[in-house]
């Protein structure tokens, strides 16, 4: 914020500006939110008598607080209470499964984001690799906004007009015939998983076998698909499965990348392979084209059904609409979410109409999967996205990040590889990448870790400039001492 050196009076209870609570809950507290949200962070507040004409427009008692703008630190950090004030009722309020970063964000724009003391940060996670479009794109909140004022849930007893078209897009713009909505991408693992086991029952059933039919699920090391049981399962952290065992069974992994491991695929027992096509938490590690080509021909020898998991890496994250394009490998199932609503809570799972035909009326459901409002916000972002020269650019803007990357940082000692697709990058450490994730925050730059925590992990909005990226990297430049 620009120093002022000037006071401004606020009106608590009665200042249009404010829009907060009523003049009987006035206090210094609420007034210093209010302030902060305002967009008045880093101010002193001080309680002065209301002149007769606030009170003779406020109608009442009111509370008026002055605000002063300095140049120099005041000598109550306003936000920096209310920073602190956040932090600690988070700690208080919530189960502690989330291990933060100590800053408070209220509002963004584009790539940046900002705390309540008014300080800009260059972000390049995009909410992990959700908001695909930055931080209050125009026309997204516009979509938003009108479909809210209109219908946002009715659940999935009736038909609502965006679900509708989002799901004739998404089948017009992949390899499916079919979709089915859900609210995130663990859910939407869930259901593959149940789709794929229902599919192989059905089978069974049709050939007269009183067997179940195959039900096991074979994954990939490093891979990651999700926390809740089904997805948990198939997911190889062990530090993730441990405490919550038993898991789902008939789930094993092999290696990712070794097609030869791939023969526990078996005939009659396998149900489903699950793979990322680029793995993301697991270290930002491409498949080959060979691999995939090969899981694609042993599914088709066994009856294995093929699932991509694309909820990072899909939707233009690596300059294609769908990462597997890449390799000229379709699935028989694929799961979507992360940005498919620019930061709404949405997934998808795409199945082709062999697999739909098994599927009937209450195998699966959810109340809120698939609203009117996530789905016309979906629509929004796909228009983006889809539209001519945005896949392009992400692939030139990520190619010119990667070549960065190594141009700067390839010759440090700690630096073992820069890999990754479009905007979706990481940096290979040879020691935890922790302290450089810490140092870059100091420097306002948002950064994340992958693999083992050895890895640094860039997922910036598609929509990020050349400029930004060469910020981002001069960062990372500055912070590469805090390796050691």
């Amino acid at each position: 914020m620009a120093a002022h050196n000037q006071a401004s009076n606020l009106t608590f209870g009665c200042v249009a500006a404010l829009q907060v609570v009523k003049a009987r809950d006035a206090s210094a507290r609420r007034v210093k939110m209010a302030a902060v949200e305002s967009g008045l962070a880093g101010v002193q507040l001080t309680k002065v008598r209301p002149g007769a004409d606030v009170l003779k427009r406020a109608k009442r008692k009111s509370v008026v607080f002055q605000a002063v703008f300095t140049e120099s630190e005041p000598e109550v950090n306003v936000a920096n209470d209310i920073s602190q004030e956040i932090i600690g009722a988070e700690s208080q309020y919530f189960v502690q499964t989330y291990a933060r970063s100590p800053v408070v964000f209220v509002s963004g724009k584009g790539c940046k984001l900002y705390d309540v003391e008014g300080n800009e940060y260059l972000d390049m996670t995009a909410g992990i690799a959700v908001n695909a479009l930055g931080h209050g794109d125009p026309t997204w909140v516009k979509a938003v906004t009108e479909q809210a004022g209109k219908l946002a849930h009715v659940s999935n007893l009736f038909h609502t007009v965006p679900q509708v078209k989002l799901a004739e897009r998404l089948v017009r713009s992949s390899f499916a015939d079919r979709v089915f909505m859900v609210n995130s991408g663990t859910e939407a693992n869930e259901a593959a998983i149940k789709f794929a086991r229902k599919y192989h029952y059905a089978l069974a059933k049709s050939n007269g076998d009183t067997a179940q039919g195959a039900t096991e699920l074979v994954a990939f090391t490093n891979g990651f698909h999700g926390r809740t049981l089904g997805a948990l399962s198939l997911t190889s952290k062990i530090q993730y499965r441990t405490p919550f065992e038993p898991l789902v069974p008939g789930a094993s992994f092999v290696n990712f990348g070794d097609l030869e491991a791939t023969r526990e695929i078996v005939a009659g027992k396998t149900a489903a392979v699950f793979v990322e096509p680029l793995q993301g938490e697991g270290g930002i590690c491409p498949a080959t084209a060979s691999f995939l080509r090969g899981l694609r021909e042993l599914c088709d020898e066994t009856g294995t059904l093929l699932v991509f998991d694309e909820i990072q890496c899909g939707l233009g994250r690596t300059g294609r609409l769908w990462a597997h394009e890449t390799y000229d490998v379709r699935p028989d199932i694929m799961t979507l979410a992360k940005p498919l609503a620019g930061g709404l809570p949405i997934g998808a799972v795409l199945v082709t109409d062999r697999v739909a035909s098994s599927i009937a009326a209450g195998d699966h459901g959810s109340t809120f999967a698939g609203g009117p409002l996530v789905c016309h916000a979906a629509l929004a972002v796909l228009d983006r996205i889809q539209a001519p020269g945005f896949l392009e650019s992400v692939a030139e803007k990520g190619a010119y990040l990667k070549s960065q990357l190594n141009e700067r940082l390839g010759k440090n000692s700690h630096v073992k590889e820069v890999r990754g697709e479009g905007l979706l990058v990481g940096i290979q450490l040879d020691v935890p990448a922790s302290p450089l994730v810490a140092s870059a925050l100091k420097e306002k730059l948002l950064i994340l870790t992958a693999g083992k925590g050895d890895v640094v992990r860039l997922a910036p909005p598609l929509i990020i400039s050349k400029q930004e990226i060469d910020q981002a990297v001069d960062i990372l430049v500055k912070c590469m001492p805090s390796l050691k």
